[in-house]
């Protein structure tokens, strides 16, 4: 299905107000987090994530609050939520898009930070086949690709 493209606004600086930040490597987590809350960003967080930022006195609001779910499945399920994605794939200036969020209680992000399990890693180290299983990333892709989808809107930060 060809989707028209006058429709979509240029790539341009997208105004951050609210970030969710999701990672399994933490490194650098810390300061960039104090950038985005010295900006006046809201931090949303995941797990260990929200628990780095946490320990690090900043205020982190959980995605649990934000999608009004648990964390499930041993963290399996986390961001796998329509708060979540509606949050990243909603076309801001587009009216039917902006009464779904408003209905929903759908609040936008507007940046997502996000790297993946080590699945390349963990396969070539010679785990076990568990482990490996457990290193594939669901929920990053996925919010990374919605993210790259509704770019005008949302920006994406390794």
């Amino acid at each position: 299905m060809a989707v028209p493209t006058k429709n979509i606004p240029a790539p341009d600086l997208v105004p951050v107000r609210r970030a969710l930040l999701s990672v399994f490597d933490k490194t650098g987590l810390i300061d960039f987090a104090k950038a985005l809350a010295a900006a006046g960003v809201e931090l949303v967080s995941t797990g260990g994530t929200a628990k780095a930022i946490a320990e690090a006195g900043l205020a982190v609001r959980d995605v649990s609050d934000l999608t009004g779910f648990p964390e499930i499945m041993d963290g399996r399920v986390k961001t796998l939520h329509p708060s979540v994605h509606g949050a990243l794939l909603g076309i801001r200036d587009d009216a039917d898009h902006a009464k779904a969020m408003r209905d929903h209680h759908i609040e936008p992000i507007d940046l997502v930070v996000s790297n993946l399990y080590p699945f390349e890693e963990v396969r070539r180290s010679g785990a076990g086949y568990a482990s490996i299983v457990e290193n594939i990333d669901i929920g990053g892709p996925a919010m990374i690709r919605a993210s790259a989808k509704n770019h005008p809107y949302v920006a994406l930060a390794p």
